[in-house]
């Protein structure tokens, strides 16, 4: 009603206004722009209509946070498992840093973030931002103003860019935050490439070879204890043991990460050579810098710390009989690595329905985000090449050319060997209960068939090559993929794994859209996939049964005749073709009766003192 009489009056001006003796050009407009505001309140205050103005966001000018201030704010930041963000926790407190973890998102949260945040988002950051923002009401509650929340606290989180929505969560938080009355509050971002940076004068969260060695451990620790306990919970015979075993074990690792002893080489050294090295502070740092990394790869402080877990840990009993479908766990990354009303309580629901979830470590996107910087730097070659198409007998600017690229691939490589080193250290101090990273050259030559390799945006080629090498392999039964509702990068994925399904017959794939909403609908598709897996591990442990010429009861009498097949740390050999614990354990069990394997020699290494990382 207001636009059709908007479109009269400016059709009635124009007419009056145009005449031979009219008035120059800018006075019609401006007579016709007059006319129209008036016209406009009349019609609004006769409808009742109230004008919004529309205020578009625009960044704000963000205080920074500066050194002075490390011991009166807060850092609060979450988003991962319990495990890793204990361990993060940890670090933080061990450099000199008030922290604080935010509470694993719920569904309430989720829909403040809706609330408040802008239409079309992806669910991580509606639960994400809607979780800050019920601590930050809850603070309020607790009797802290606003603007002491916004002095006192600020929210470290992960940025990026990219061919999705991640590049656009920065802003999400800050306008949600301004929405929520909660303006001004401070987002550190931490970019790959730049790291957290102050507006001015030294930053507040400062990054120190203690600090990123200690949440390299933190990370690798906590993937090895989220896949641990998801291997032996199914099986424990004690109801619950797991879990209090696994958090007394989780407090005694972060108090070694958080109370250890920095190495500082004027400690370490005699007084005549820190005499030395107090005139040359330059060859002083960098002694003082290898000697912190190499106290953090080969020190006894972590070595200590993880034998001692792994031996408290040993105390869980468990039935290995027991027949679970193996669900492998792939997707976006934060929907497959929360724990909570993020992904329907997924992997809670898969237990008891009585599946093994097998889960997603960070470590395997740390080495594809490794492996893609190569490619990418190998596609590019001779587009960032300082010397631009030399000619044929120009050998010095090619062995530039080589050179400058042979650089970058070092480097690239030399951080994927220690990644993976370090993680498999860890994974045999814990017991070498958990599986190995899967080779990124291999995932890219399974998908490139279907997903070219360098095709930007999530996991890129990860979910396919995933879900094609865990079944090829017989890692699991089943693949689950989890991903938030309208993520482009996995719809993509999604859309390619129709045709991988088609070339790989025995293959169960599941992909799962995740929301605030739609759980009982989930949780109905997954019980039907899973009543799919669970009959095809019955089958095989049938099989593996059947293959070994003994009955049931004869093999568990012999488990239960030899505890240490009971015990959580017990390493049962994987079989080829064989992808279910019960089944190979049968047949592992069935060798040791009929003396084709030694008990003791499998067991060894776990009861064998645990030796240095080097």
């Amino acid at each position: 009603m207001v636009e059709v009489k908007e479109r009269q009056i400016v059709r009635a001006s124009r007419a009056v206004c145009v005449s031979p003796n009219s008035n120059p050009p800018h006075l019609i407009e401006e007579e016709i722009r007059r006319r129209l505001e008036a016209e406009r309140a009349r019609l609004e205050q006769e409808e009742g209509v109230h004008r919004r103005i529309a205020s578009h966001f625009r960044r704000p000018a963000e205080r920074p946070f500066t050194a002075p201030e490390r011991g009166k704010v807060t850092i609060l930041f979450g988003g991962l498992t319990w495990k890793h963000e204990k361990l993060i926790k940890a670090v933080f407190e061990g450099c000199g840093y008030h922290c604080q973890n935010l509470p694993t998102p719920n569904g309430a949260a989720y829909q403040i973030g809706r609330e408040y945040g802008n239409n079309g988002q992806c669910n991580p950051t509606y639960f994400t931002t809607g979780n800050l923002i019920q601590c930050l009401q809850q603070l309020e509650a607790g009797g802290l103003s606003r603007q002491e929340i916004i002095d006192r606290y600020v929210f470290f989180t992960a940025g990026s860019c990219g061919p999705c929505r991640f590049g656009m969560y920065e802003s999400e938080y800050r306008l949600t935050l301004r929405n929520a009355g909660f303006d001004g509050f401070r987002v550190l971002l931490f970019q790959s490439d730049a790291g957290v940076k102050a507006a001015s004068g030294e930053p507040g969260l400062k990054f120190t070879v203690d600090f990123g060695m200690g949440m390299f451990h933190a990370l690798n620790l906590g993937d090895v204890m989220h896949d641990l306990i998801y291997q032996i919970r199914p099986y424990e015979i004690n109801q619950g043991e797991t879990d209090r075993l696994f958090a007394e074990a989780m407090e005694d690792l972060f108090l070694t990460l958080r109370d250890r002893d920095p190495f500082e080489i004027l400690q370490r050294t005699p007084s005549w050579l820190c005499r030395c090295l107090a005139r040359k502070p330059a060859l002083k740092n960098t002694l003082n810098t290898l000697g912190k990394i190499y106290e953090h790869l080969y020190g006894k402080a972590y070595v200590e710390a993880l034998r001692e877990c792994r031996d408290h840990l040993s105390r869980i009993e468990v039935d290995r009989t027991r027949v679970k479908p193996i669900v492998k766990i792939t997707g976006e990354f934060w929907a497959q690595t929360t724990e909570g009303d993020g992904n329907f309580n997924m992997f809670a629901f898969l237990e008891r329905e009585g599946a093994q979830v097998l889960v997603e470590p960070i470590a395997t996107w740390v080495m594809y985000l490794l492996y893609q910087a190569k490619a990418g730097a190998l596609n590019r070659k001779g587009l960032d090449a300082p010397y631009c198409k030399p000619r044929g007998w120009d050998l010095r600017k090619r062995l530039a050319n080589e050179l400058h690229f042979r650089k970058k691939w070092f480097l690239f490589s030399l951080g994927e060997r220690i990644w993976a080193r370090q993680y498999h250290r860890v994974a045999e101090k814990l017991g070498h209960l958990t599986h190995r990273l899967p080779p990124q050259r291999e995932l890219a030559g399974l998908a490139h068939p279907f997903y070219h390799q360098l095709a930007r945006g999530g996991e890129g080629h990860l979910e396919v090559g995933k879900n094609i090498y865990y079944t090829v392999h017989h890692l699991c039964h089943m693949v689950l993929a989890l991903k938030p509702f309208g993520c482009m990068p996995s719809s993509q994925s999604d859309g390619v794994q129709s045709a991988v399904i088609n070339h790989f017959k025995e293959m169960i794939f599941l992909p799962i859209e995740t929301s605030g909403e739609g759980e009982l609908n989930a949780h109905s598709r997954v019980q039907m996939a899973l009543g799919e897996a669970k009959l095809k591990a019955k089958i095989e442990f049938q099989k593996a049964l059947d293959s070994t010429g003994k009955r049931f009861e004869e093999i568990q009498a012999y488990v239960a005749d030899h505890p240490p097949l009971r015990r959580a740390f017990y390493r049962v050999p994987h079989r080829p073709g064989v992808a279910g614990v019960a089944a190979n354990f049968i047949l592992h069990v069935s060798d040791l009766m009929d003396g084709k394997a030694d008990l003791l020699a499998v067991s060894d290494d776990f009861r064998a003192p645990s030796a240095g990382f080097a």
